[in-house]
């Protein structure tokens, strides 16, 4: 319940001021364990933020180490492919080439056994392109 003195501060303060002074300490004490409370309260925090600081520097670092280790892999990867592409690549170069060679001696052995062929055939293309590019 209310004192009297806590429903009537006037009268309070007017008929005892010995009983403020109290009040007032107490208040103080309050005051400087609240400011107390709040230092140690700020100290943690700043720990806290501290730590959550070290801890995402730890993150970033992992991430880039993650991140490099990717790079190397893919890097890697890519060159397997491109050496298989250009092997590839290569092989089907040597195929036409050989088909290529198999074709020309193909023709060379018809023209040696056939020359007389050959020259008419020749003659008649030579022919048809004069026509076409007239």
């Amino acid at each position: 319940m209310a004192d009297t003195d806590d429903l009537a501060p006037a009268r309070a303060t007017a008929s005892s001021p010995s009983s403020a002074r109290p009040r007032r300490a107490a208040a103080n004490a309050t005051s400087r364990g609240s400011r107390a409370a709040l230092a140690a309260e700020e100290a943690s925090l700043e720990a806290q933020v501290a730590q959550l600081q070290a801890e995402l520097k730890s993150i970033t670092t992992t991430l880039g180490r993650m991140g490099q280790t990717a790079t190397s892999e893919i890097r890697s990867t890519a060159k397997e492919q491109v050496q298989h592409l250009a092997d590839r690549g290569q092989s089907a170069l040597d195929t036409a080439q050989d088909e290529f060679g198999a074709f020309e001696k193909q023709i060379k052995d018809t023209i040696r056994e056939k020359p007389l062929t050959a020259v008419a055939g020749a003659v008649a293309l030579g022919f048809i392109l004069a026509v076409i590019t007239r």
